[in-house]
């Protein structure tokens, strides 16, 4: 029987909304009420649902959003999210009329952008609003710091291009903190400059996870979660309480019996050590569950914590659980808790040589969301 929720497969993440908007409140916490808070919900808000995740946070009392893409913030709007949005990514010049149809703010670091916004602003009769983005060491998207003054003072006045903000990035803040420290100096610098010469810019903001929780210094008078607002945690050692907001979840669908020393799934790596039960999972890496977690990854069944053995397939895992009464139908959880134990997406990407950004974006819109909380 089709489940509404998830359809005919039973594998899904469970989203908590109660957690996410938590998280908020403890950002918030950290930050004081004078500081704003733009909620990075970019990449269909990190795996999470772009549109559920921002329409709670809208409600919670979230001042700004950050996104990818235009098609991203178009989302947001046609869903009726009036909050300020701004892309952080680059756009095209001749994508620029979305930006003016749907109030959407841009990030801009080069002459040649900002002149075509005025042109096209001018023929709309319409202002949009940028960000400058500011290089300070990340050496991705952004004007090099030292032309960051001239850049600015060239555009301050235009008539259909308004400066709402000015930001940067931290590079590494989680591991080097006196180059991030470097970058605050350098950022605070230039504001002070500008200030001096009468130049006002409404928002300032340089915080991503790691700098809301590690610098102080850097909150400006807005900042940028992401991970946190999810209840990951941006390294282990901080002084933050989170709550984690995505579950991953499946249903045992097949258990086998299998004898000593057989081999399990492609190339058997992996062989079994005495005569044992084998359930089977309808999740795989086509569900973006990452195939190097093969041999590695916990899964938990019944509050027992048992492992994937064998190599991950695309649409199946394997589970050695020995003895174990488990049976078709049980749920098993890949992401969460069960009884004492837990599973977390820092502990998947721990285990795979990645981080926590990477477990929960990688999930596949083949897995369902259903939202609790």
């Amino acid at each position: 029987m089709k489940n509404p929720e998830i359809g005919y497969r039973p594998t899904w993440a469970e989203v908590n909304l109660g957690n996410l908007e938590y998280n908020f409140r403890q950002v918030k916490s950290v930050v004081g009420l004078k500081v704003k808070v733009m909620a990075t919900v970019k990449a269909d808000a990190y795996g999470h649902g772009l549109l559920p995740v921002a329409r709670r946070l809208a409600a919670s009392g979230v001042d700004y959003f950050g996104v990818a893409s235009i098609d991203e913030g178009i989302r947001l709007r046609e869903a009726g999210i009036e909050n300020p949005i701004l892309i952080l990514g680059m756009v095209l010049k001749n994508n620029i009329s979305a930006l003016f149809d749907y109030g959407l703010s841009v990030t801009v670091c080069d002459d040649d952008l900002v002149s075509a916004l005025e042109i096209k602003g001018a023929s709309c009769g319409k202002a949009v609003g940028v960000h400058i983005k500011v290089d300070t060491g990340m050496g991705r998207l952004g004007v090099a710091h030292e032309d960051a003054f001239g850049f600015i003072k060239r555009i301050y006045n235009k008539k259909f291009v308004k400066i709402h903000g000015l930001f940067t990035h931290f590079a590494f803040a989680d591991i080097n903190r006196d180059f991030t420290m470097e970058q605050i100096a350098i950022f605070g610098r230039l504001v002070t400059k500008l200030k001096k010469r009468g130049i006002l810019i409404p928002l300032l903001h340089a915080a991503n996870s790691m700098g809301i929780i590690g610098y102080k210094q850097g909150h400006f008078n807005m900042v940028r979660p992401g991970l946190v607002l999810y209840g990951l945690y941006p390294t282990d050692d901080v002084d933050i309480k989170l709550k984690p907001v995505l579950s991953l979840k499946s249903r045992v669908v097949y258990v086998k019996r299998m004898p000593k020393d057989k081999g399990i799934s492609y190339g058997h790596t992996y062989i079994t050590k005495k005569d044992t039960n084998i359930a089977v999972l309808p999740i795989g890496y086509g569900d973006g569950y990452p195939r190097n977690l093969s041999n590695l990854a916990p899964v938990l069944i019944k509050g027992r914590k048992f492992h994937i053995n064998g190599r991950i397939c695309m649409d199946q895992v394997m589970v050695d659980v020995g003895s174990a009464k488990i049976k078709i139908g049980d749920e098993a959880i890949l992401i969460g808790n069960s009884g004492k134990n837990k599973i977390t997406a820092e502990d998947l990407a721990g285990l795979s040589a990645t981080i926590p950004y990477e477990i929960v974006c990688g999930l596949g819109s083949r897995i369902p969301r259903v939202y609790i909380g």
